[in-house]
């Protein structure tokens, strides 16, 4: 298959890219590689796939020298005009939009960002894939989506009215208006709801990254919520391999669908919907105990209150994934970790003694 893989100088798009070169996929990398977080992680990711940073230039396509089938493309997701023309170009078989601004806290001071990417640049995807023949479109949403509700685990039987950041919205809306392109074009789309991702290469601004920096550097750690909180830490490699076999397969629509007491992760149209979780939180404390052990080193702690927008757990209910692919995350969080710090201190530290 030909795949467009948006966000590939991204966390888990940069992770996926890989599994999908593996494979022997014909893969197209988009990211706009901006300034949110380190640029030069982002580069680092696509140096790590072949792509050198003085072959990348806006618009224009970058080969891959370590992977004939891989190549990468420089692009915002809200240029209508250069999205239309790559897409009229390359005739992708599939897409997997992971490209967005991410991050709940960012969202409550810049919104804008959200409503851009997010919302803008996730029509402009949608609007290219109608137009373009495209058979399937997984795209990235998230466990903040759930919001308010405090019903446990997360279903996605379960109401998402009430979102509390931008970020979820924005999320909460690609779902939308992927099912209207889904019911009115016919084009199959999957959302999926991420939880918690963590792993080598992860973000800067997520918890354990930040966390191990300063662990490592001997700074204070912030702990909301008085560290009362509980997360479905997922590790990466888990997330990457469940969108591929979701990837794999389209929604058809499903016959059963009933109007009158309406599924919201199903529907006559070929739309879906799927958590993709660990299916066991861990509490906050435990998880920073399990990074002081891999590093070596007690983190100084800031018990603060709960953050605006923030939840104090999740919690993956991930029965549908299991069921339709026969797959669900498993990697215990101590395996998880540990594989983290050992990039994390190789890459950012490579003479911390642990």
């Amino acid at each position: 298959m030909k795949i467009l893989v948006t966000g590939t100088a991204g966390f888990i798009g940069y992770h996926l890219a890989k599994k999908l070169i593996a494979r022997g996929d014909e893969v197209v990398g988009l990211d706009v590689i901006n300034d949110y977080y380190d640029v030069n992680l982002k580069y680092a990711r696509l140096a790590d796939c072949g792509v050198a940073k003085a072959d990348i230039a806006y618009g224009k396509m970058a080969k891959s020298s370590k992977s004939p089938n891989y190549r990468f493309v420089q692009m915002k997701l809200e240029d209508a005009a250069g999205l239309s023309a790559l897409f009229a170009a390359e005739k992708f078989d599939k897409v997997c939009n992971l490209a967005a601004q991410a991050g709940v806290r960012y969202s409550l001071t810049h919104p804008m960002a959200y409503v851009d990417s997010n919302i803008v640049g996730f029509v402009n995807i949608l609007e290219a894939c109608r137009h373009n023949g495209v058979k399937h479109l997984a795209y990235a949403s998230s466990s903040s989506v759930y919001g308010l509700n405090e019903a446990m685990p997360f279903s996605t039987s379960h109401n998402v009215d009430h979102p509390i950041s931008i970020y979820a919205a924005s999320k909460k809306c690609n779902e939308l208006m992927a099912h209207t392109y889904s019911h009115l074009f016919g084009l199959p789309t999957t959302g999926l709801r991420f939880f918690s991702v963590y792993g080598p290469w992860g973000r800067p601004d997520m918890a354990l990254f930040s966390f191990a920096k300063s662990i490592v550097e001997g700074k204070p750690i912030d702990v909301y919520n008085h560290g009362q909180m509980r997360r479905d830490f997922t590790y990466v490699d888990d997330i990457a391999e469940g969108v591929l076999r979701v990837i794999d397969n389209p929604p058809a629509g499903d016959p059963r669908w009933d109007a009158a007491h309406p599924a919201p992760a199903s529907s006559i149209a070929p739309y879906k919907i799927y958590n993709i979780g660990n299916s066991s939180p861990v509490n906050l404390m435990d998880f920073i105990t399990e990074l002081e052990r891999n590093l070596g080193k007690e983190a100084k702690k800031n018990m603060l209150p709960m953050q605006p927008g923030d939840v104090p757990a999740s919690f993956a209910d991930v029965s549908d994934l299991a069921a339709t692919f026969g797959y669900k995350p498993a990697t215990d969080v101590k395996a998880g970790i540990k594989k983290f710090v050992d990039w994390f201190v190789s890459f950012y530290y490579p003479d911390y003694r642990r």
